[in-house]
Order: C-alpha cells, then structure tokens, then sequence
C-alpha cells in the first residue's frame, strides 16, 4: 500500500454548479446558452436538448447555465431528475414540480372562479394543497391522479387548468417582463422506455404555454431508433421529434483543457507527482476525453493504492501504471497475469523481443550480424522461416504467430511508454512474477444501465470491468436467459481445468452439464460414453502447441465428432484463427466474454446470456 505520508482522496462525481470550478472551458458556453434563453423568452414554449455522451458533462453545463439564469430579471428555474422517477410516476413528479414554482396567491384565485367546475375544482383543491403543505401531504392528490386514469375527460381537465394556471403565472400583469420559468430534465437517458415516455408526456402538456422552456439533458443516440426507443411506432417516433425541437450537442473538450483538467484530478487525488506528461497525454486520449472516465479511472487507482496489501513493496508508479494497463490495453493485460502454465509463456518478454526483431527487420540492409541469434531464435520458436532476401515476408509470417494485438500495440507510443515506464520500475520483474502468480482483485468500475447501477465483474476488462463509456446503456440488460443452457452438455477439454473452474460453474449454474477432460484420451472416453453438444477446447498441452488442434482434426476426420466447437487459449492469433476455421470450429476466445459469445452461438441463443462472474485467466 501506499506509505502513510502520501496523503490520497477519492473524487466525487458531482456535476459543476459555479464558474470557479469549470475546468473544461463549459463556462462561456453556459453563458451563451443563458443568454440565448433569455433572448428567447417571447418564442416560448420550447424545448431545448442538451446532447453528449455519458459522463461528457450535461448535469455541469446545465448547472451552469442555471447559475446564469439566477441573474436575469423574472426568470425562475426547477429541477428535475428524470432517474429518480419510474414509469407513470414521473409524468406526475414533473408535473408537481413545476406547479410548486407558481404562487400560492394565483392557484386561489383560479379556485375561487372554477368553484361551480366541479371536476376541476377537485384538480385546483389538489394543486393548491400541493403548494401549501408538504409534496407527500395531499390525500387529495392521490385522489386527483387516481381518478386521471379513470377517463380521458379528467385528464383534458387537468391539462387544461395547468396550461391556464402556468400562463397565467408567465403573463400576470404585476410583473415585467413577462416571467419565464426554465425547467431542466436531467439524466432522461438513464430511464426506462416507460419513464422516457412519461417525461415527454408531462412535457407534452407545457408545450403550449408561453414562459416555459424546458433543458433537457440526453444522449439523444440512446433515445434514437437504435437505442432505447427502438420499437416506438412511426406516430411515437414523431411524438419524440416535436418534444425535441432543438437540439445543441456539446462538444469533445479540447486537448488542452482535457490534460488541465487531468491534473486538477491528480492534483486532488495526490497523485500529481507520478503522472508524467506521457501519461496525462495517453490518459486524455485513450479516455476519449470523458471526464467521468478519467475521474473513475483515478479513483479506481486512490482505492487500490490504499487498501490493496499486494502492493504494500511496490511504489505508486506500479498500481497507477498496471491500473493503465489493465483499463486501457485489456487483452495484453488478462495475457500479461495468465497463470503459471497458461498457453504462450511470458507475454512482456515475447512483446519486447518482437518490438526489437520488427524494428530490425523492417530496417533497410541487413540484420546486423550481432543481433542475428536473437532474431533467428525469436524465428524458430515460432517456425518461421529465415528469409534474409525478404525479411519484411518473414516478419509478415512472424505476425501471424503472435498476438493479434501485437502490430497494433508496437505502433502505440502511448503503450510502448506505458510498459517502459513500468519495466523499469524497481522490482518490476517480481511484480510480473506476483501479476501471474495471482492478478490483484481490483476495484471494479459499475456497468451503466437504465436500471440499478451492477458491478458485474467484467473478463474482457479484467477485474477493473470493462469501459463504462463503451457500453450503450440506452438498451437495457436482457433478462436471463436460461434456456439455451438447458439439458445442454459441454465437454471441457484442458490439461489445466482449476484455470476453468469459475465459467465452468457458471455453465452448469445455466442449466449444462459440464464435463472435463484433461487430455485427448479422456476426452474421447467421454465422447464415446456420450455426445456432447459442444467441445471447447484447449491448443497446447505441455510442450505440444497444437495438441487442441490435432484433437479435433482427428475427430472430424474419423467422424467421431462433428458437432460445434470453441477453442479457449491464453492468445488469439491469426495463424490460430485461420486454423480454427479450417476444423469448422466457431472460433478462438482467449477471455471469457468472448467465449460466452462463441457458446452462445452454438446454441443459437436467441438473446444474451445474464451477467457472468469473472473467470479465471485463459489458456
């Protein structure tokens, strides 16, 4: 863990509501987006959507703009957050929340000329004991929304006395100029379909009453025809386009105001000294520029700094880098903390050779004589032919022997400064060591979704989950699905089956039953026994690299087999890939999300699986 005097702090992930603590330049637009509203008070009612992404700061710049707007003369604000209601509730949350800003003085009035309206003297006693006592206190207003639902006639009731009510607020004579009354909707994007619809309902009933405008904070790609709406009917999907009449999308921050506020949040957290520029720059950009990322990223390293005694040796440096390894570069990190025995050996070691033997080859000339028993030897391993006439084919033919991430990853400066910066820590080779004997559990980052927030392990992401920015969270996470696991029997083929032994388990907890085998032998006694629905298989055994292979090229050819078949290896490659084919297998997976995808299909499941426990590292 970190020493005791190296003071760290979590961030919290409020949105910002003052121009002292804009650090990504949303203040000028806050401002001008203020002062559009403003400027636009005789165009009311309208709406206004403002569009970004998750985590790309909506809440802040509407927290600004209505900072702004607490300046300009008859101009009121209310908030509402959209996540806090669910379904019908929120067609009347809304509706309540902008009735609490009218005076008390003006619903009595409107009461005393609806006394002989006996329906909507019952609507106006409601509201008005809504704006007198507490929100929970009306007895009358169950009542009031209880019997909406009765008739249609009810419900244009009230639509009517709240469009009167709310224009007249905006247009009492005592006041001008004219009153205007800004209501921002937060978080609509992290609703169901139900409360979406609610919201834009409630909405709906303002939509022709001068003085209002509402700001609605939304990623509109979650709520678009391949998002959360996607089966809205053409009438539905025009009812959206009138609620959203405008739209401003904000903008990725720049790179200069992305890496100012990365250091702001080291600066916070007590990590400033160990983020040099390399690293503040692969942070901004391999973030995408999502503040949330970024806060979640820091925060992610402060928890697992402090309460981790696996590093309790290791300097900071080590947790923050690993962290970046692990968030960033997923598929090399589950490759870099594979156990002892997994499938392809030490991956720094193989990555740093290749990094050498491709700058060599490529180079104009000759392979130095020096250098030529180590490119020769990294050839072998991997039986490639020497070429020294074309040592760019040989190279090609080397590629296909490793990673697929590997051309990718060698061509990153940002990852290349990553692994450096770690490898020449102190003690770096104990802590690889440590890394494959046993990956840290580290703090898992929460799926987003539409409903409660999960923190469902993630393989692909390592223990850290996968990235929250790249899950659309705009669908909602399918239910279980159990019945494409049922009465299903997978045979598991791997000489090391404690690596297997969590998925496994969770197959079986589906519905299938899972059989082992630790070699080629036993496999075909279990297959002879009975026939399995599906194979999935190991490559090397031991000092065999193809043993998987020629398991299965054997069970095709004598017709003992002939059923689905997934390959599961520590490392995916192309010559692994092509290989796969060729046998008519579904694929290679090399973590556990894909090979979930692979069986998936074998059954032909018709909807996703529900969320897996993290699996052991792969061989």
């Amino acid at each position: 863990m970190v020493a005791s005097e190296q003071r760290l702090a979590l961030l919290n992930d409020e949105p910002v509501d003052t121009a002292g603590t804009d650090l990504l330049g949303s203040g000028q637009a806050a401002r001008q987006l203020a002062g559009l509203l403003v400027a636009s008070r005789a165009s009311t009612p309208f709406t206004l959507a403002v569009d970004a992404g998750w985590g790309m700061g909506k809440s802040s710049l509407m927290r600004l703009v209505d900072a702004e707007l607490s300046s300009a003369p008859e101009v009121h604000t209310v908030w509402y957050n959209a996540w806090t209601s669910t379904g019908a509730d929120a067609l009347e949350g809304l509706i309540k929340s902008v009735l609490m800003r009218f005076d008390r003085r003006l619903l009595r009035r409107a009461l005393h000329r609806a006394s002989e309206q006996r329906a909507l003297l019952r609507v106006l006693r409601a509201l008005a004991a809504l704006v007198a006592g507490p929100l929970g206190a009306a007895g009358l207003v169950d009542e009031l929304w209880s019997n909406l639902s009765v008739n249609s006639q009810a419900r244009n009731e009230m639509r009517d006395a709240i469009r009167d009510l709310a224009q007249e607020w905006a247009e009492n004579a005592e006041y001008s100029p004219r009153r205007m009354l800004v209501v921002f909707i937060d978080d609509l994007d992290r609703c169901s379909e139900e409360t979406v619809l609610a919201v834009c309902e409630a909405v709906k009933v303002y939509l022709d009453v001068p003085g209002l405008a509402f700001v609605i904070g939304c990623d509109r790609s979650a709520l678009g025809p391949s998002g959360l709406l996607r089966d809205l009917s053409p009438a539905g999907a025009a009812f959206m386009e009138k609620i959203f009449q405008t739209t401003y999308r904000i903008p990725v921050a720049g790179g200069q105001g992305v890496q100012e506020y990365i250091g702001w949040c080291a600066r916070t957290a007590g990590i400033e000294r160990l983020l040099d520029e390399p690293l503040v720059e692969l942070l901004a950009e391999r973030s995408a520029r999502n503040p949330r990322r970024i806060k979640r990223l820091v925060n992610g390293f402060v928890l697992e700094a402090t309460l981790n005694p696996m590093w309790a040796d290791h300097p900071p440096e080590a947790v923050l880098r690993t962290l970046l390894i692990q968030y960033f570069y997923a598929d090399f990190y589950r490759m870099m903390t594979s156990p002892p025995g997994a499938d392809g050996g030490d991956v720094i070691a193989d990555f740093c050779t290749y990094r050498r033997v491709r700058t060599l080859l490529r180079a104009p000339g000759a392979v130095p004589e020096q250098e030529r028993p180590m490119v020769n030897a990294f050839l072998e391993q991997r039986d490639v032919a020497r070429d020294p006439g074309n040592p760019r084919a040989a190279l090609q033919r080397l590629e296909r022997e490793l990673p697929t991430v590997f051309p990718d990853m060698v061509a990153d400066p940002g990852f290349n400064s990553l692994l450096d910066g770690l490898l020449g820590l102190p003690r770096a080779e104990e802590l690889v060591r440590r890394l494959r004997e046993g990956a840290p559990s580290m703090v898992t980052l929460p799926r987003r979704g539409p409903g409660p927030v999960t923190d469902v392990p993630s393989v692909r992401g390592g223990v850290y989950g996968p990235d929250p920015g790249a899950i659309d969270y705009g669908s909602p996470r399918p239910a279980a699905a159990v019945e494409p696991f049922t009465s299903r029997t997978i045979l598991w083929v791997d000489d090391h089956p404690e690596n297997n032994v969590t998925l496994a388990a969770w197959f079986r907890g589906e519905g299938a039953t899972v059989e082992t085998a630790v070699d080629s032998r036993s496999a075909d006694a279990a297959i002879a026994a009975r026939t399995p629905s599906l194979i999935i298989s190991d490559i090397a055994r031991g000092s065999d690299g193809r043993a998987g292979f020629t398991h299965v090229e054997a069970l095709r050819r004598e017709q003992r087999y002939t059923g689905p078949v997934v390959f599961y290896a520590g490392r995916v490659t192309p010559a692994r890939q092509d290989t796969a084919r060729a046998l008519g297998a579904l694929g290679v997976a090399a973590d556990g999300d894909e090979l979930l995808r692979l069986v998936r299909s074998a059954f032909a499941a018709p909807t996703a699986p529900p969320a897996h426990p993290s699996a052991a590292r792969p061989r």
